[in-house]
């Protein structure tokens, strides 16, 4: 048989909480950190691996372990991502279905993480080839770039992603790679110009003021001092086990393996924005080709365009301020979506024919903050939409496997975040629509009049909430401030600070800066703002921010919905980034706002458990007879007999055409057990027949051997024995050629003569044989001296050979009453006088005929069990020492004494409390049964009888407790032996001989009491005294 894994095989807690039993918020975190504590970082749920960030280095992701998942079902291993990656590509390759994977969770997750080990082992798996080589290496070395300029150091996470990546993965019929497509949403601009406290401005910078060389930062204007630059944060300026420089090196390689040309110079621009801080115009211009006069123009007037009319006005201090801020940021943002770009066309597909389509998004988690504003707001919105995705498309394929496989399918309540959603997105009274109104209406325009039109739209949607708001229930909520609203999400609510969120929202960079930009002499910066270009000036106003993400994510929806989605929840197990840490309060919070439990609900609402009916068989085979060891028939009518051979409860499970389905977890839990146990008894019988193979093979080589060495030892013998007789021999011959022809012939008559002396014998012996009775001791005389030896062996021989004979004759009761007398000889023979004239007396032990006198028909039906001994006894009276007849029976459990007269029983006495038969050497009948102290029989003390049938009654009395008890008893064969008596405390009973020496055996008749001595005394013949 094939010995495969399963997720349900070595299980630390539960390996898919669909499983989960029973299911609540505490049992679920519970499980979570079971396994996080034994380094198993990945859970099932259903489908969707749920991943937490370890925050350390773990060996599972070897080259043996992509190939250990490589072509495996997916619940056949422990879970992993490599599991859902291989099911991914799988699918897309052999079912022609294009796929996606959504990464999804909170900043320092690991969500960055598990999209390159997605893409590392669809790398692994794919096809080989130097063409295909290429473009894996292509697609690979794109995401140190994008991490340079994407990513940044966040007070939760060192490498965080601010910034939405997708990524379409293109391959060919085959399976193989041939390119593909990255889409960027909403990088944080923001944070080139500012910062929170204990997080960074994005890697690039430092890497580059730590890892250039002196002749690049004299050409750039730049010098290694962090301090000089106040766009970069000084307070967390170093990260902990990061090497900036080294970092650096590493983009300028992977930069020229991605095809990125140097001579872009893109250094120039991320230089410039350092300078923008220090107002450093002249340096700026330097690097950009920009006349001085131009740039210094444009940060001092902004010039108005109106019908061929233009007003130009006079920038004061804080509107320069802003303007040189937003030239930043434009800056960044626009040499990102061209480095974006750049990547695009370096790993985009060559040909033209169909492809097939992997999508990985790669896109930040819900954020809740002390101070939230319009970037978590557009963030928690796209969130919105992808978990409205999710439970949509996870209802959808529940739904769409079930009429597939033909099962009932059950109407499954949940949450649907649509009325969030559009709250959010509604063109009408959406809160992006009343933004995108309150920037592009005339007159004053603030975020506080922003504030005020939300309360009038929204007051009384039921999952928006505002100190500002008509609707009384919120007036006493002090803990909501005048310029903050509050949205309930799908996870939690979230208060959101108005202030900036119009500023953000027009995102505007005034006309004349990019005109300046669009002059300079560096080709890439004049790229960059071709909306400069005075011959194609567009007067109208561009695309707010809020509406460029909105329709970016109905593009984005729209293209995962066309796919079929493989989910990774990625949950951050702490927030001091270390490992071993598990907090309980944090992973809750994470759990609920993922959805988590709701998606195992959603999962369980049919059926908990599915299984292919051939993995079904092949694991539970063994419980089943008929299915064990092979089953030879359809695999849905092996697990229809075993799951009616285990008598499983019908409403426990159904029938699909390619799938069994499990109803409740306790269902397979208890298959678990029960083939656990089996298991462990089919181990046993393997290891008890290895061990007969072993020891019976290591016989055989012995015997052998033995056969061998046996057969080398007598020829050596024969050798021996040879060389002895030939120097007999020669001497034999030496001499004979000195004997006489006379000494000849005597020697010749003498061998003659032996042999007419042993035919002699033989016949003589067959004439004068003895009977075939063993007890006849009769035997030829030898008739020769040197026969003595052969003749005594050939008695001997002949004695066994009758013996035997005469045995084979024996029925089956008379071999029994044959091992009664030979138990008898072992026990009594030369110990006990009495004992030779037992010999010939057979033992009947019934010497009552109960079942045919009807003055025993009372006895008869009181006693249900065969009855072994039936005979009358002289019982001694254990309280006055007067004799009296008893019926003694033995039967297979029990000792009984009845009424000689009436039949009554008198006692009853379990064999078990029998512990020992004590009697006399001499010639007499009298025996004493000892009872066990503490018996409810032994209250009286100890019994004396005196019986004609002694011999036989101890023998079977000792045979039957041998069989009952399996303990020998006791047979004490002393002239002197103690018993107990009630009316006496101890006594000892001696036997003393007639004066001419002979035993005597004393009758009933002569025991007396005499009350004087307070003894019991042995009148007449023999003097039998018990002193105390």
């Amino acid at each position: 048989m094939e010995v495969k894994t399963s997720l349900l095989d070595n299980m630390i807690g539960v390996g898919d909480m669909v499983l989960l039993e029973p299911l609540s918020e505490e049992s679920f975190i519970n499980n979570l950190k079971k396994r996080f504590d034994h380094s198993e970082i990945y859970t099932y749920i259903g489908s969707v691996v749920v991943s937490i960030n370890p925050y350390r280095s773990l060996p599972i992701y070897s080259p043996e372990k992509v190939e250990e998942y490589r072509n495996r079902n997916f619940y056949e291993l422990s879970p992993h991502i490599f599991a859902l990656s291989d099911e991914a590509y799988r699918s897309l390759r052999d079912q022609d279905k294009d796929q996606c994977i959504l990464i999804t969770g909170e900043s320092g997750a690991g969500k960055t993480e598990a999209s390159k080990l997605v893409m590392s082992y669809v790398a692994a798996v794919c096809g080989k080839g130097a063409e295909v080589n290429q473009v894996k290496e292509q697609l690979l070395q794109s995401n140190p770039v994008l991490e340079a300029f994407g990513n940044a150091k966040t007070v939760r996470n060192d490498n965080s992603s601010r910034f939405g990546k997708y990524m379409d993965i293109e391959f060919d019929f085959k399976g193989d790679p041939l390119g593909g497509v990255i889409s960027n949403y909403l990088l944080e601009k923001s944070r080139v110009v500012k910062q929170p406290r204990g997080e960074r401005n994005f890697h690039i910078f430092y890497q580059i003021l730590s890892g250039a060389t002196e002749d690049m930062l004299n050409k750039l204007k730049l010098q290694r001092d962090f301090s000089r630059y106040n766009y970069l944060s000084l307070d967390s300026s170093r990260v902990n086990g990061v090497d900036d420089a080294v970092n650096f090196r590493t983009v300028r390689v992977r930069e020229s393996m991605a095809q990125l040309n140097p001579r872009h110079m893109t250094q120039n621009c991320k230089a410039s924005i350092l300078h923008f801080q220090e107002w450093e115009l002249k340096e700026i211009c330097e690097l950009t080709g920009i006349d001085q006069s131009v740039l210094e123009r444009a940060f001092s007037f902004r010039t108005l365009e109106a019908k061929q009319e233009k007003v130009s006005t006079t920038l004061n201090v804080a509107q320069a301020y802003y303007a040189r801020d937003a030239l930043a940021k434009n800056l960044y943002s626009r040499l990102f979506s061209w480095l974006v770009t750049r990547i695009n066309e370096s790993i985009k597909a060559q040909t033209k024919v169909r492809k097939k389509v992997m999508g990985v998004l790669d896109i930040y988690g819900f954020e809740i903050f002390e101070d939230n504003s319009f970037e978590q707001f557009i963030i928690n919105y796209c969130n919105e939409k992808l978990q409205q995705i999710f439970i949509e498309l996870t209802l959808k394929e529940e739904q769409e496997e079930y009429i597939r496989e033909d099962i009932e399918w059950t109407h499954i309540e949940y949450f649907n975040n649509a009325i969030i959603c559009d709250l959010i997105e509604n063109n009408q009274t959406g809160i992006l629509a009343m933004l995108d109104e309150e920037c592009l209406r005339p007159g004053t325009v603030t975020d506080d009049t922003f504030l005020e039109k939300l309360n009038q739209v929204c007051a009384t949607h039921q999952h928006f909430e505002s100190r500002m708001s008509k609707c009384s229930r919120f007036l006493n909520d002090t803990s909501l401030p005048h310029s903050c609203f509050r949205i309930q999400h799908y996870a939690g609510k979230v208060m959101y600070q108005v202030e900036g969120f119009v500023d953000k929202n027009n995102d505007l960079l005034y006309r004349d800066l990019s005109q300046a930009m669009w002059k300079a002499n560096h080709s890439l910066i004049k790229a960059l703002f071709p909306e400069g270009n005075p011959a194609k000036i567009n007067l109208k106003r561009p695309p707010t921010a809020g509406s460029q993400f909105k329709a970016s994510v109905a593009t984005l929806m729209k293209n995962l919905q066309t796919k079929n989605p493989n989910y990774i929840r990625c949950i951050k197990p702490n927030d001091k980034k270390a490992a071993h840490i598990f907090s309980d309060a944090l992973v809750c919070h994470q759990v609920r706002y993922l959805g988590l439990l709701e998606n195992v609900r959603v999962r369980r609402a049919g059926y908990a458990f599915r299984q292919p009916y051939e993995l079904c068989l092949e694991r539970y085979k063994m419980l089943c007879k008929q299915t064990w060891p092979h089953w030879r028939g359809p695999a849905r009518a092996g697990v229809e007999v075993l799951f009616n051979e285990l008598e499983i409860p019908v409403e426990e499970y159904s029938y699909g055409r390619s799938k069994i389905f499990i109803r409740n977890p306790r269902t397979l839990f208890k298959l678990e057990d029960l083939r656990k146990q089996r298991l462990e008894d089919l181990a046993t019988l393997i290891q008890k027949i290895y061990r007969g193979w072993k020891y019976r093979t290591r016989f055989l080589l012995m015997k052998k051997s033995q056969i061998v060495i046996a057969s080398w030892y007598r020829r050596y013998k024969i050798k021996s024995s040879s060389i002895v007789v030939q120097s007999y021999i020669r001497g034999w011959k030496v001499s004979l050629t000195s004997l006489s022809s006379k000494c000849l012939g005597f020697c010749s008559l003498r061998l003659i003569k032996s042999e007419d002396v042993m035919q002699k014998y033989f016949l003589e012996m067959k004439s004068k044989m003895p009977s075939l009775s063993p007890i006849d001791k009769n035997w030829p005389a030898r008739p020769y001296l040197f026969l003595d030896s052969t003749h005594k062996e050939l008695k001997r021989i002949f004695h066994l050979w009758r013996c035997k004979k005469y045995r084979d004759q024996f029925t089956d009761q008379q071999k029994l009453i044959y091992e009664e007398k030979l138990e008898a000889s072992e026990l009594f023979k030369d110990k006990k006088a009495l004992y030779p004239a037992s010999v010939g007396q057979p033992f009947h032990g019934a010497y009552l005929e109960i079942s045919k006198n009807p003055k025993y028909k009372k006895l008869k039906d009181a006693v249900e069990e065969k009855i072994i001994i039936a005979e009358v006894v002289n019982k001694i009276n254990r309280a006055n020492g007067k004799c009296a007849s008893r019926i003694f029976l033995l039967t297979k459990n029990n000792v009984l004494l009845a009424d000689q007269k009436s039949g009554h029983i008198k006692s009853e006495v379990p064999l078990g409390d029998v512990t020992k038969v004590s009697m006399s050497s001499q010639n007499d009948g009298f025996f004493a049964v000892h009872l066990k102290e503490g018996s409810g029989a032994a209250g009286k003390g100890d019994f004396l009888f005196s019986s004609d049938h002694l011999i036989e009654m101890a023998t079977k009395l000792y045979r039957t407790t041998l069989s009952q008890t399996k303990q020998k008893l006791n047979i004490e064969i002393s002239d002197e032996y103690a018993i107990f008596l009630s009316f006496l405390k101890g006594c000892v009973l001696p036997c003393s001989r007639l004066s001419d020496g002979k035993n005597c055996f004393p009758g009933p008749s002569q025991l007396c009491k005499t009350q004087a001595a307070s003894s019991l005394e042995l009148c007449s013949q023999l003097d039998f005294v018990i002193s105390c």
